[in-house]
């Protein structure tokens, strides 16, 4: 039987969601509306990324904590008024970093001053975070535009769509699956944490309140625990205190933050409880072993997530500023 082109797209779409939804995105959806959207996205993360190293890792936590609540649709980028909170004033938002939500507000600018009221602050985000993946060594992967914006941001929608630091493997399989994505994408996005930083306040206890018998995690190696309990002494008190989630290569986006684990060199209980669960170590094991499985992992699964559940047609908008709804 052969169904007709729209038809087959709803047939299709009942078993699996995502294929409507990619049916909307197109990759050259800018071309004519706002040809040089790639060139100023380029041009301007590469000014933002050499002069503040750290903004690729934190653009990358910005749009994963953006896609994980309510889709991707820029709805963290919202600020509060007076009235209510919004997905940034929440908990656990309140650490993002100021680098990446200023590398977007850079590139709305530039863009609205080059082709007004045409992209999206969501397309913005998931271009702005491809491009920085890349500059600090990730892999390439596709990224389709046409999103639109949402209109709805509240603080109380995060609790519960974020994995914490100190989850376990069951809770972060259960909210990943939740999510639509499997425990093999979730290990491969997990591999973000190769890049960038956590506050001390994250894995404190870890080094100074693990247990009754071992007031420090043996899983951690000695000497790396002795070096972070230096650097973490004051962090009830400065809790702007900080580490690498990888010590080793820091700034580069590679496979090191799995080879870490297996060393005990990796700072974030969740990510410690993934090298000993059953379902998740040969993974971590073979990302580790193996740089180009991980990045074919990590580029397949950036491209799903970056169209999880996002808002096309009238179901958004185009803002004319992304901290504030138009």
């Amino acid at each position: 039987m052969v169904f007709p082109p729209l038809l087959l797209i709803l047939l299709l779409s009942i078993i699996n969601p995502f294929v409507y939804v990619e049916s909307k995105l197109s990759l050259g959806y800018y071309n004519k509306t706002c040809p040089d959207f790639e060139k100023i996205i380029r041009e301007t993360v590469t000014a933002k990324q050499i002069s503040n190293p750290t903004t690729a890792a934190g653009t990358l936590r910005l749009f994963f904590h953006d896609c994980m609540v309510e889709g991707c649709d820029a709805s963290v980028l919202i600020s509060s008024n007076h009235a209510k909170d919004t997905e940034r004033d929440a908990d656990l938002n309140l650490s993002l970093s100021g680098d990446a939500f200023d590398v977007i507000v850079r590139a709305k600018t530039a863009l609205e001053l080059s082709c007004p009221g045409i992209v999206s602050c969501s397309d913005i985000l998931a271009q702005t975070t491809r491009d920085l993946i890349i500059m600090v060594g990730g892999p390439f992967y596709k990224v389709r535009l046409g999103r639109k914006d949402g209109m709805v941001s509240k603080a109380s929608l995060v609790e519960g769509n974020i994995p914490r630091v100190n989850d376990t493997v069951d809770q972060m399989i259960k909210l990943f699956e939740s999510n639509g994505f499997t425990v093999q994408e979730m290990v491969a996005l997990t591999g973000a944490h190769t890049i960038g930083f956590s506050h001390c306040k994250e894995f404190a206890d870890r080094l100074f309140h693990f247990s009754k018998t071992n007031s420090t995690d043996p899983d951690i190696h000695p000497l790396f625990a002795a070096a972070l309990k230096i650097t973490c002494e004051n962090y009830t008190r400065d809790h702007g205190m900080s580490a690498f989630n990888d010590v080793m290569t820091p700034g580069k986006f590679d496979n090191m933050y799995y080879k870490n684990l297996k060393k005990g060199l990796g700072l974030l209980s969740s990510d410690n409880a993934m090298l000993k669960d059953p379902r998740t170590k040969p993974i971590v094991e073979l990302y580790a072993t193996d740089q180009k499985r991980f990045f074919d992992a990590f580029s397949h699964a950036m491209e799903k997530l970056a169209v999880h559940k996002v808002k096309t047609g009238r179901k958004g908008e185009v803002r004319r500023k992304c901290d504030a709804f138009n």
